[in-house]
């Protein structure tokens, strides 16, 4: 007999059952899930989500600089287009998986004029939903049992937990000194038995906001060479830079298509968060891959949607810097006000995040998770706990540039009087005990 498996062959040799002649026993139902559910540990962020969904029911105003959810909107065309297009009856049919062929000619055309990349826009460009759905089923696409992906530390969850749902290992690399970074693949690389597959990397990097400079790539494509690695860049923050810094793409590095992706999203600079548009770029084979998970888990975003997304490609870009101008002042009222706090903030280069050290004597005496519950419950204002981007991210918290100048500083205020009060508090405390 064949051991080749085919749906449509009846299996003959099953032997006949028969009808059982009373019910059995009623007992409690119980769902089982699958072993690669399991390995998911608790939401990070839910105790914090529960807490702000509540608060805003009972009428609390919060601030919330938790979430990286744009509150800006599209420029105004981009919008006009996707009602245009939304009118005409042809566009509401199913579309192909991998993005109608002028939306990936317009990202091949991006490539080119902003980092001099040539793309076919047939094979070596996809369209996802998002860039977060293309990296989970890229991540199907090239892992399974054993295999081993390189991540960055503190690391953004879809890339610890991509590579779990795909059933990989995962290696956690600190990120805050990119020679190190890279001399720690090096050395994971030569030490670990058998190799990782597959190397991921994010810059400007979630949640820490860590920035590179072009040669780090060219270094990466060495790596991926020597150690047979996979690359896989999230370029999440490529339109969101500051005071003249320009992030590299990946693609841009000699060599990178052999061994690698990278991808891109319109949710941050375009504002378009909500729409799910994004794409994957650079190793034919990898790219195929991808298409072929996509191809059995849908059918493409609407076609709507990705007329008006060419359009914010060819026709938008000086919206684009202007938003980082938005995010830049943003930035500078948040740094400025948590520094007058005595906060050690560093102001990033590049994002959406501002990743701020919990202070003294908060640091050393409770949680991360702790003190973000702290700010939220007395002070009204959200932020994400480092540790919910795993043990390196304790001690610090990101902090969204979302809201408006405005609502920073009245952050930075709220945040200044539930301190004070609390440490008022301490100081009650340490009194009464000596």
């Amino acid at each position: 007999m064949s051991d080749t498996f085919n749906p449509d062959t009846p299996n003959i040799d099953a032997p006949a059952i028969d009808s059982p002649t009373t019910d059995p026993e009623p007992a409690e139902f119980e769902v089982k899930m699958a072993s690669r559910v399991d390995r998911l540990p608790p939401y990070m962020f839910g105790r914090i989500n529960n807490l702000l969904y509540q608060k805003r029911r009972a009428g609390d105003d919060v601030i919330d600089l938790g979430m990286g959810n744009p509150s800006d909107p599209p420029d105004p065309v981009v919008v006009q287009k996707l009602n245009d297009a939304a009118a005409d009856i042809g566009n509401h049919g199913y579309s192909k998986s991998n993005g109608i062929t002028n939306l990936r000619r317009e990202v091949a055309s991006k490539y080119h004029r902003k980092y001099g990349v040539r793309l076919d826009p047939e094979g070596e460009i996809i369209a996802c939903l998002g860039s977060k759905e293309g990296f989970s089923h890229m991540c199907l696409a090239l892992m399974g049992p054993g295999d081993t992906a390189i991540i960055p530390s503190p690391y953004f969850p879809v890339h610890m937990y991509g590579v779990i749902l795909a059933s990989g290992n995962v290696v956690a690399l600190d990120v805050a000194d990119p020679d190190k970074f890279l001399s720690n693949v090096a050395y994971t690389c030569e030490n670990l038995t058998p190799r990782p597959k597959v190397l991921i990397v994010n810059y400007p990097h979630n949640p820490s906001s860590a920035v590179i400079e072009a040669d780090f790539f060219v270094e990466v494509v060495r790596l991926a060479k020597k150690y047979g690695l996979m690359v896989i860049h999230d370029f999440a923050y490529a339109d969101v830079a500051f005071d003249g810094y320009v992030p590299p793409s990946f693609l841009s590095a000699p060599g990178a298509k052999d061994v690698g992706v990278e991808f891109t999203t319109m949710s941050k600079g375009y504002n378009m968060a909500g729409w799910r548009v994004g794409f994957c770029a650079g190793n034919a084979d990898m790219v195929r891959g991808l298409g072929t998970i996509k191809g059995y888990y849908d059918y493409g975003m609407f076609q709507a949607i990705q007329i008006a997304a060419i359009v914010a490609l060819r026709e938008t870009e000086a919206t684009v810097l202007k938003q980082s101008e938005v995010y830049q002042g943003r930035r500078d009222v948040l740094v400025s006000g948590l520094r007058r706090l005595g906060w050690n903030v560093n102001p990033p280069k590049a994002g959406m995040f501002v990743w701020a050290e919990v202070p003294e004597p908060w640091k050393s005496q409770m949680s991360t998770m702790d003190f973000a519950m702290m700010l939220l419950e007395e002070g009204n204002v959200a932020v994400s706990p480092g540790s919910g981007f795993g043990a390196a991210g304790e001690g610090y918290l990101r902090m969204s540039l979302v809201e408006n100048e405005h609502r920073l500083r009245q952050a930075v205020r709220q945040i200044g009087k539930c301190l004070a009060s609390k440490e008022a508090d301490l100081g009650s405390v340490a009194s009464s005990a000596t």
